[in-house]
């Protein structure tokens, strides 16, 4: 399992995935489930992954062959398509695709393969988009009423992101939020690990702003988790009935 999350603010985008792969108590590993694709200032997109990593590999794997085709089109790269729903449509296909072969593979056995995604970016003169992309290929967008996306083990982390987060939520809180978001789930499910990546994109500058791999006994991480832990207990202390 895995957990990922993303916010769509007025200042830009906060996005942020561990690194934890598991296929039982015995067999953990790490991988990256963050990717991101640059242009030269005139487009970003960054797509993070939960599910099986023999689909969100593959898909990812094709995703970049397409981009490095010199024969590549709008049709066929997503750093050529003409807007970013033209990419959410492109991942959605290409995943889509991917689970299906990967599930004709798996029948022999009865298993099954299934995998999500969250798209986000922006082209130059365009709108900053994020959406999650369901297995199917299908996906929903984020919106001024619900301005984060999440897949993966989300329920664990989205209380805070539901009481604090809003399209004006500055980039240095939003980076907060999703941190304290992902220790509440590093918390609560062992299936969800470290390190860390976290990436910024400030709006209309279509490239990747900041990123941070944040490992295991992070000095700033710790310090931001212990002090959590001791607002919470002294805010339940203050609570009556």
């Amino acid at each position: 399992m895995t957990y990922c999350v993303g916010l769509l603010l007025d200042e830009g985008m906060v996005l942020l995935s561990d690194t934890r792969t598991n296929a039982g108590l015995d067999n953990i590993a790490t991988y990256r489930k963050m990717f991101t694709f640059e242009n030269g200032g005139e487009r970003v997109i960054v797509i993070m992954t939960a599910g099986s990593l023999s689909v969100t590999q593959t898909t990812i794997a094709q995703l970049t062959d397409a981009i490095e085709d010199p024969d590549a089109t709008h049709e066929t790269s997503i750093l050529l398509a003409p807007s970013m729903l033209k990419v959410a449509e492109m991942v959605g296909e290409r995943l889509a695709a991917v689970r299906r072969s990967v599930d004709e593979k798996l029948a022999a056995m009865d298993q099954h393969a299934s995998a999500s995604m969250i798209v986000a970016g922006q082209r130059r003169n365009g709108e900053m988009r994020m959406f999650l992309i369901y297995p199917e290929g299908n996906f929903i967008e984020a919106t001024d009423d619900t301005p984060f996306l999440q897949i993966g083990e989300h329920k664990y982390g989205k209380p805070i992101l539901d009481r604090v987060v809003r399209p004006s939520t500055s980039l240095e809180d939003g980076q907060k939020a999703v941190l304290l978001s992902m220790d509440s789930t590093l918390r609560s499910n062992l299936s969800v690990g470290m390190p860390l990546d976290l990436a910024l994109v400030r709006r209309d500058e279509c490239r990747v702003g900041q990123r941070r791999r944040i490992e295991a006994g992070d000095d700033d991480f710790r310090r931001m988790s212990e002090a959590w832990s001791e607002a919470l207990r002294d805010s339940f202390a203050r609570v009556t009935l």
